[in-house]
């Protein structure tokens, strides 16, 4: 199985490619993880990347292509793999597919986690984080025992810039812009399933299973 998850953010992604990866014995591959791990092993590409990151400024399409490539080409994903978060947009998905043309490959299906605008916001603006071991709250979902401290070491909780109500409205409208027309353009590939992504992690699993069963291969 080669599969693209898409969603929104706070849609659950990661969680969904790390359960249906571990499913399937088959690596999940994520382009935020692949460029913190190529800085960190300071190669060529990651130099390159890190200079971006350090300035504030996005990854070159390029550039984050060339490390998505390289990836997909290792051993354990000869069987398969699950691209989370990426393509992010429709030139990123066009020249994707013309890179495993080149190597005799090309992606299975896409699966579009949907979810409201609202409930991304909720999610997302509700997390909290120990400010002293970075332990994960959220004041709906999984609310600490004493509001504002943290259960494991009675750290002060505080929400993060990127959590913040506003960015989150940002993120959303880049989302909406940027992502939310890879729908249509998998669509009319005809390899695309929506699934509701409202609900505990392990339903939204059972219908991205379901969901992938009803697409044609």
């Amino acid at each position: 199985m080669r599969l693209v998850l898409l969603g929104p953010p706070g849609a659950g992604k990661g969680t969904q490619a790390q359960a249906l990866a571990a499913l399937w014995g088959i690596p999940q591959v994520a382009s935020g993880d692949l460029l913190r791990a190529v800085v960190r092993e300071d190669t060529e590409l990651g130099r390159e990347a890190a200079g971006y990151m350090e300035r504030g400024q996005l990854v070159p399409d390029e550039l984050v292509l060339k490390l998505v490539a390289e990836r997909l080409q290792k051993k354990d994903a000869r069987g398969g793999f699950i691209l989370d978060g990426f393509p992010r947009n429709v030139a990123q998905a066009e020249r994707l597919a013309a890179g495993l043309e080149r190597v005799g490959l090309k992606l299975d299906k896409v699966v579009a986690v949907m979810l409201p605008d609202e409930e991304v916001v909720k999610r997302i603006s509700g997390r909290r984080t120990c400010e002293n071991c970075a332990a994960m709250y959220h004041v709906v979902f999984e609310p600490p025992a004493k509001a504002g401290v943290c259960d494991k070491c009675g750290g002060a909780l505080y929400q993060r810039e990127d959590d913040a109500e506003q960015t989150v409205r940002e993120r959303i409208k880049v989302y909406h812009a940027a992502t939310r027309p890879l729908l249509d353009h998998y669509g009319r590939l005809g390899m695309l399933a929506k699934v509701d992504g409202v609900g505990r992690p392990d339903e939204v699993e059972k219908r991205i299973l379901a969901a992938l069963d009803r697409l044609a291969a």
